[in-house]
Parts: C-alpha cells; structure tokens; sequence
C-alpha cells in the first residue's frame, strides 16, 4: 500500500503541473511504415566528382571515384590497389574504369597486359574499338623486325640506363651485384656512351665491351686488364641472355620506330611472355624505366599506369626499388599507379616484403574482391581494415568489393553497361553461349547502369577541358 503522504504530494503535483508521466496506446504498424519514422543513415560518399564506379551495397547511393580529384583532399597519393581471386570482376573493373577515365580529354593510360585470350592480350578489344594497336612484346615476333625497347635509348639519361642495366642483371641472377661486377659493368657502359655517337647504342656492345674491356679502364684503378675481364664475366652471360638468348629480339636493337607516346591509351601485350620466368619482371623493368624517361612529363596531363600480374614487381627487391622511385616521381607530375594482385600473401611473403610493404603503404585506395577466409584475415591485419570488413570478403560475390579509400570504407556493387559488357568480359570460351541469354534482373541492373552513366555524362563533360589546371600538380 502507498504512503498516503506519497499520494498527497503527487496529487497537489499534478494539480499544479499537470500529469508528469503518460501512458501511450500500443500502435500497430509495419516496417514500410516505420522506416519513415527511423530514417536509415549512410556514411558520407566520395563526392560527385569523377567517375562512377558502381552503387554502395548498404545505402544505394551512387559510388563516384576519381584519385585526381581527391588526392590532397582525401588522398595522401592517388595509387591504387586492387586485390581479389579470379572471376569476381577485378579485370572488369580495371577495364570500365579506363574507358570511363578516358572520357576526359586530359587523361592518359598505359597498361601492362600480362593475360591473353585468342593469342592476344585481354585488353585487345578495347584497343581494337579505341582504334590503337597494342605493343606486342613477343620474342619470336621480335626476329621477324617486331616491336624493339632499347634499355640504352638515348631519351633514358646515362645514370637510368646504368640503373635498368644494373636491375636486368639483379633480377636474373637473383642477388644483387657485387662491387667488382658492378665496376666492370660501369667500366662498360661508360665506353660505349663516349664512344659510340653516330647510332643508338644496344646491349650488344655493352656485351663485347664486357668480354673485351679496354686497358685504360683497367690502368684508372690500377688493376690488371684479366680480373676487369673476369668480373665483368657473370655480368656478360647474362646480358647475353636479351642478345642471343630466349629474351632476343625485344632489347637488343634500337627502339622501334613509330611507337605513339601520345595516344590516350597505350597497351603493352606481354602475353606472350611465360608469366612464371625470369623474363616477366625483366620485361616489367624495362618497360618501367623507359616509361618513365620517355610519357611522364610536366604537361599537366594525368596519367594512369595500370600493371596487370603486378607481383612480378612487388615481389622482386629490384623492380620494386625502381617502381618505388618512379611513385614517388611521377606523384608529383599527375601518375596514378594502379597494380592488379591476386593475393597479398603473393608479395608479403616474398623476397621483397619491405619493399612490398612501402609500395602497399602508397596505395592510399585498396579495393578487395572476394578471398577466402584465411587471405581475408591476412589481408586484414596488413591493410589495416575494421573487423566487419574483414568478415564480409569471404562472402561477397562477383561484382561486389570492399573499398577503403583512406580509411572510407565501403561495400560497392561496380555496375557495367550493356555497351562495355562486348569489351570487358574476356572470357568467351567458357561465357560465349550464355550471354545472349542474361538473366532479367542482370538487363535490369544494366539498364539501370546505362541511366546512371547517362546522368553523370552532363557532370563529366563539365570536367573535360584541357586546358584546365591539374588537380595533381
């Protein structure tokens, strides 16, 4: 029973203040309903600037990503790291954001085709529908007058060509050179760029300069002509290799002729180039460093350098070292580096773990596809993703991807439309007989993609001026 002093004080208090508490009827509603009372919330997106990449899985709201635009804002650095197994759209992707990348007119892409199909390189369509012929890297093309990257172009300065020389033979011999060998092969090269003048030099005087040193090269250090010889001796057998050996015909001659530095997408097909040799992350060096000597330059264009298999790079001690020098150059003249892994465990783990670890740690986007649980953790831990991301990558379908834009992380459905399915889906041995037949809720999506792009064209268009200052300076 209540104190009757306890009802008298609530009595007067009501009386003077109204009835303090209320008691509300039960509301029968349903969840159509309700969700106007309790208004779902979404993290902010990436702004409306760029180029749409999808829809976020959580919110419905169009996903827009562009490194040009954010990088100083958003992004510490515009490269770009994209991880996942096969089949669960990484190479779609790569492809619909080229195309759309290349809507604007001051943009320029190269791209390291290192997967084929039909005898040719995946990105073969797209450079067929661009009007554009790849560049086949191919030794047995090469005899018959291919296509030739001189590693001593006179465009590429004395000091990098000394450097990509020194890389070739590093990643060959798996070790780096010792001081004896490498003054033999400055001895070398240094003869050859005095002496030969009226012609490009190639490997195969830096070979005979080797084999045959001079004997003033010997009389500088006050060493006997024999040990230049015989330092100079390991370095030589494996310069051979590019001149007469299985790599002959693609560097031992002067650069080919006619190649366009200039058009908006260059492609390099090294399909045809066994991805599991020694040959692989030589041809990645080669073609890096006479990139970077002869397409990066200050004319405010904005650059994308798009390596497919790039564990070729990351995984080797040299390479890296020269692509990390080429990040941290080319950030600073409009590069966006994009590198294509299956697994991070490729690179972590391997011989080149902290030169691995300083590239990954300038890819300040990381966009991964569906892995196993174990790769997931693994990738987890060394990205540094929050616990719910890392829970949902075993589960996530074709098509759909974590993204983490510096620390922005979502879940990003990448929508592809009707027009750029023919060219971004590759696989027609296994894809050809079904796709005339799709699924009405994947015409659906398409269709829904197309008006999406459509929408966004206006707002693209508004970008597309190139005389306009760079957003990367």
């Amino acid at each position: 029973m209540r104190d009757p002093l306890s009802v008298l004080t609530e009595s007067f208090t009501s009386f003077l203040f109204g009835k303090v508490e209320t008691t509300r009827l039960p509301v029968r509603t349903s969840t159509g309903q309700a969700q106007a009372v309790y208004l779902p919330t979404a993290a902010p997106g990436l702004g409306d600037s760029g180029v749409i990449i999808g829809r976020e899985v959580y919110s419905g709201k169009g996903y827009i990503y562009d490194p040009f635009q954010l990088y100083g804002q958003q992004l510490p650095a515009p490269h770009w790291l994209v991880l996942g197994e096969s089949g669960n759209g990484k190479s779609a992707l790569e492809k619909t954001y080229v195309l759309r990348q290349l809507r604007f007119r001051d943009r320029q892409v190269v791209v390291l085709d290192a997967q084929g199909e039909d005898g040719v390189g995946e990105w073969n369509l797209i450079a067929q529908e661009l009007g554009i012929t790849p560049i086949r890297l191919d030794p047995m093309a090469a005899l018959d007058d291919g296509i030739r990257l001189n590693p001593l172009d006179p465009s590429i300065t004395t000091t990098g060509q000394l450097a990509l020389l020194r890389t070739i033979i590093e990643v060959a011999m798996g070790h780096g050179l010792d001081e004896r060998s490498g003054f033999a092969l400055k001895v070398a090269h240094a003869y050859v760029s005095d002496t030969i003048t009226d012609r490009q030099p190639v490997l195969t005087d830096i070979v005979e300069q080797l084999r045959h040193p001079e004997p003033e090269s010997a009389e500088a250090m006050n060493v006997d002509i024999d040990d230049v010889r015989a330092w100079g001796l390991d370095v030589a057998l494996v310069l051979d290799r590019l001149v007469d050996g299985d790599l002959r015909g693609m560097f031992d001659g002067p650069t080919t002729v006619g190649i366009d530095l200039d058009a908006p997408l260059i492609v390099f097909d090294l399909s045809h180039i066994d991805r599991n040799s020694i040959a692989m992350p030589i041809l990645m060096a080669i073609v890096g460093v006479w990139l970077e000597h002869t397409w990066i330059r200050p004319d405010r264009k904005k650059r994308i350098f798009l390596v497919e298999e790039a564990w070729h790079i990351i995984n080797s001690p040299f390479v890296a070292q020269l692509f990390q020098r080429l990040l941290k150059f080319g950030r600073r003249l409009g590069l966006s580096f994009v590198a294509v892994v299956h697994h991070l465990s490729d690179v972590v783990d391997g011989a080149a773990a902290r030169e691995a670890a300083a590239i990954l740690k300038m890819a300040s986007t990381r966009t991964i596809y569906a892995q196993k649980a174990d790769e997931a953790r693994a990738t987890g831990r060394v990205l540094g993703l929050p616990r719910w991301a890392v829970e949902i990558i075993p589960t996530l379908t074709p098509g759909i991807a974590v993204w983490d834009v510096n620390g922005n992380v979502q879940v990003v459905k990448h929508l592809v439309t009707e027009a750029e399915r023919p060219l971004v889906y590759t696989d027609r041995a296994m894809t050809e007989s079904s796709l005339p037949e799709l699924p009405e809720d994947v015409r659906a999506a398409d269709r829904e993609a197309e008006e999406r792009a459509a929408l966004m064209e206006h707002h693209q268009q508004q970008h597309v001026n190139p005389s306009s200052e760079s957003t990367v300076a």
